[in-house]
C-alpha cells in the first residue's frame, strides 16, 4: 500500500548524523525511519500533553 509522503533534504552536523546512525542501527532501523519514529514519538508527547496540534485559524 502505498503512502503519500512528501520528501525534503535535512542537513545535519557530521557529530548528529553519526550519532542518529548509531542509534538508528541498535534499534534495527534505517536512518529515515528512525528518525520518522522519533519525530512521531514526539509529536504524540507534546499532543498528548498540550492537546492536538493545529494550525491556528484566521478568526479569534
Amino acid at each position: 500500500m502505498a503512502t503519500n509522503k512528501r520528501v525534503f533534504t535535512l542537513r545535519l552536523s557530521d557529530e548528529v548524523f553519526d550519532k542518529i546512525g548509531i542509534l538508528a542501527t541498535e534499534d534495527h532501523r534505517s536512518m529515515t525511519n528512525y528518525i520518522e519514529y522519533v519525530l512521531m514519538k514526539h509529536l504524540e508527547e507534546i499532543e498528548r500533553d498540550n492537546g492536538e496540534i493545529r494550525e491556528k485559524s484566521d478568526k479569534q
